[in-house]
């Protein structure tokens, strides 16, 4: 998996879960709320310290680990 600059794996930050780099908001959180149908701007509202980029990042981060992913066919 290649490096992502905004995002930090670190086993004493919410149990090594990604988040975004210098907070405890995970790649997941951001992701789910994008799911519920928040557009990034509502989600940096309830998030201030967040940048556009960040969500941009914890996507490409999902997107690349999804990439990496090996599949098996039954």
């Amino acid at each position: 998996m290649r490096i992502h600059d905004r995002i930090e794996i670190n086993p004493d930050i919410m149990f090594g879960k990604p988040v975004i780099r210098n907070t405890r908001i995970t790649v997941e959180h951001i992701l789910r709320k994008l799911a519920g149908g928040m557009k990034p701007e509502e989600i940096i509202i309830d998030h201030p310290h967040l940048k556009t980029n960040d969500i941009y990042a914890a996507q490409e981060f999902a997107a690349d680990y999804l990439a990496d992913e090996v599949t098996a066919y039954a």
